[in-house]
C-alpha cells in the first residue's frame, strides 16, 4: 500500500466514524468518554491538533463543526441530554484515574 492510499483509506475511515456518530446522536458524549475515553469534543480537538501540525490553523469551533456537522451550540440545544448522577459519578471516577 502506498502512502497516499493509506491516507485516503484513513480519511475514509474517519468520514464513517463522523457519519457514524451522526446516526447515533443518542449516544451522549458522556457516555462516549465514559466507555472510550474520548468524544466529539475530543474529536474536534485531535482535529485542531493534527492541522497544525501540518502548518494549518483551523479555530477549534470550525473543527467542532466538521465533526457535529452543525454548529456545536446547535447540536447541544437539539440533542444533547442532561447528565445523570451515575453518568456523572462515572465520569469523575474515569478522571480521576481510580
Amino acid at each position: 500500500m502506498t502512502a497516499q492510499e493509506q491516507v485516503e483509506i484513513e480519511a475514509a475511515v474517519f468520514r464513517h466514524l463522523l457519519k457514524h456518530l451522526d446516526e447515533r446522536k443518542d449516544a451522549q458524549n458522556i457516555d462516549l468518554m465514559n466507555l472510550a475515553g474520548f468524544c466529539r469534543n475530543c474529536l474536534g480537538k485531535w482535529y485542531v491538533a493534527e492541522a497544525k501540525n501540518l502548518g494549518k490553523d483551523i479555530a477549534k469551533e470550525s473543527a467542532r463543526e466538521r465533526v457535529y456537522g452543525m454548529p456545536y451550540s446547535e447540536w447541544k440545544q437539539r440533542y444533547q441530554t442532561e447528565a445523570s448522577a451515575e453518568q456523572l459519578a462515572a465520569f469523575e471516577k474515569n478522571k480521576s484515574g481510580d
